[in-house]
């Protein structure tokens, strides 16, 4: 897989999601899923899934620092304990003391924010796409 189509890809994400810090999550997969429909037509005829993967995690990780599911203290363990995690799990992982960065990626955010959450507000997946699981 071509590494600067890669990169572009990257920056052309990076760049929607660094300006819609403060938008309705909604309105950022409106923005956003048109650019993974197209690159993921681009990469259809790949070879290697691998980097696709990476990507779309990075992606997970930008939305779930850019909605905020990763502070700290009370409302933190209320918010996760929605988003279907238990009591103990929610505030150990409110009250870790770890930054927003970090817990974007730790498992307790990827059991709160699964996959089928993000099918189910609208992101797409280049990965899905491409196998031909998406609807």
């Amino acid at each position: 897989m071509a590494t600067m189509s890669l990169d572009r890809l990257c920056n052309r994400l990076r760049s929607l999601l660094l300006t819609t810090l403060s938008h309705k999550m909604a309105s950022v997969i409106e923005r956003i899923n048109p650019v993974l429909r197209g690159w993921a037509g681009y990469f259809k005829l790949s070879q290697s899934k691998r980097p696709l993967e990476i990507l779309m995690a990075g992606c997970v990780t930008n939305f779930a620092v850019s909605s905020g599911v990763n502070g700290s203290g009370l409302y933190e363990v209320r918010k996760l304990m929605r988003l279907g995690l238990n009591e103990a799990r929610a505030c150990h992982s409110a009250f870790n003391g770890r930054g927003h960065w970090w817990n974007s990626g730790a498992p307790h955010i990827n059991q709160a924010l699964a996959k089928n959450l993000w099918d189910r507000i609208g992101l797409i997946s280049i990965l899905d796409m491409i196998t031909g699981s998406a609807a």
